[in-house]
């Protein structure tokens, strides 16, 4: 039979990151971190919590906010190149097809 196939299983200190609760359980890993455990965990608290360690709620509103002002930058660009072409078509006298079916 082989030795050393099999890693060591020892306590280890298992610690929640959202409410600093530490468990010691068997494992074969050493300082095991989780985000939620059963004291913090809405399911056994009944009370709801964000838990947000990333900020990715941050993230994501910021990237939202840039989202919506772009999109009324390229409507603005959009409207702008629209009152050049007009701007243009006034100057130069001539008309469009449209203009001309229009007039009829």
């Amino acid at each position: 039979m082989k030795t050393n196939t099999h890693p060591n299983y020892t306590s280890t200190i298992i610690v929640c990151n959202t409410c600093k609760t530490e468990y010691t359980l068997g494992s074969t890993t050493t300082d095991i971190k989780v985000e939620l455990c059963a004291n913090c965990h809405p399911f056994y608290t009944g009370k709801e919590t964000l838990v947000d360690t990333d900020n990715l709620v941050d993230k994501f509103n910021k990237k939202k906010a840039l989202a919506e002002t772009g999109n009324a930058k390229v409507l603005n660009k959009k409207e702008k190149l629209l009152q050049r072409k007009q701007k243009a078509l006034a100057k130069s006298g001539s008309t469009s097809l449209k203009d001309m079916l229009s007039q009829l």
